[in-house]
């Protein structure tokens, strides 16, 4: 599907009145070619989003309001464009539904069509959300090394090992940045790399990180790309990528990768808010 039929980049009329066929699908196979993933990948995984401005008429026209968190599996066909899905949820605003139920069950059938996988999808009233929120990831942040940076475009050449010796480590950092394959905004994020295997160089791995600020792809292209490349340059024996992208259009992405299976994937870490978000 060409990206220039969607509405990315474009003056869009804003849509008040229930519309389906808003959401625009990008398959994953496309840029998992690039990375030379075929349709059967070595991860799982899910993308989280979180939508903050969610609202439609009850039967009597009375506004409701809920926060959304919506997972869609990494085993799904097709990602979801990030402005169709706000302009899908703006379609809500001034349509009449008869209970939450019924906008959550339209939400789940839309979105789960549209991803061609299953979608799970909580509507959550604003008194009864419930996060965990932390100032950032647990772990060693790397962004306290004094290191010279001289690369912007994305270079897995950097990545090496810095010893032998097998280790279990939690490596984070706040300076992801990438631009939007599109438009070419940016986009930030914080990310977390959980391994097990020998020794990454930490210095190697900040200066990867750090060198996808000029960088085009959507969210979750990123996330997958540094997984494949850790895996090929470093070859740990487990791996867990996770980056948390802060909010545009009231909408935040946060894709996690891991060589474990998804249900091996702790809960608590999808529950996560960063001080950025």
């Amino acid at each position: 599907m060409e990206l220039e039929l969607s509405e990315l980049g474009k003056k869009s009329d804003y849509l008040t009145q229930y519309d389906a066929s808003l959401l625009f699908p990008i398959p994953r196979l496309i840029k998992r070619e690039e990375l030379g993933l075929s349709q059967k990948v070595n991860f799982s995984g899910v993308d989280i989003w979180s939508s903050f401005e969610i609202s439609w008429l009850n039967s009597k026209g009375k506004p409701e309001v809920r926060v959304g968190v919506f997972e869609i599996s990494s085993d799904s066909e097709n990602i979801i464009e990030s402005k169709s899905f706000k302009l899908y949820l703006n379609s809500f605003n001034n349509t009449k539904f008869h209970s939450e139920s019924e906008v959550t069950a339209l939400m789940k059938s839309d979105l789960s069509q549209a991803a061609n996988g299953e979608v799970i999808v909580r509507l959550i009233k604003l008194s009864e959300y419930d996060c965990t929120f932390v100032n950032g990831f647990s772990g060693v942040n790397l962004d306290v090394l004094d290191v010279e940076i001289n690369e912007y475009m994305t270079n897995p050449s950097l990545l090496k090992c810095a010893s032998e010796l097998i280790v279990e480590e939690t490596l984070t950092s706040d300076l992801l940045k990438s631009n939007c394959l599109v438009t070419n905004q940016p986009d930030w994020g914080s990310v977390m790399i959980s391994y097990k295997g020998a020794q990454i160089d930490h210095e190697s791995l900040l200066k990867y990180i750090i060198s996808f600020r000029d960088h085009n792809e959507f969210h979750e292209q990123c996330v997958e790309r540094i997984y494949t490349d850790i895996m090929k340059h470093c070859q740990p024996e487990k791996l867990l990528v996770y980056a948390r992208y802060t909010r545009r259009g009231g909408l935040d992405i946060n894709p996690l990768r891991s060589s474990l299976s998804e249900l091996e994937i702790d809960e608590a870490l999808k529950n996560l808010r960063l001080v950025r978000q």
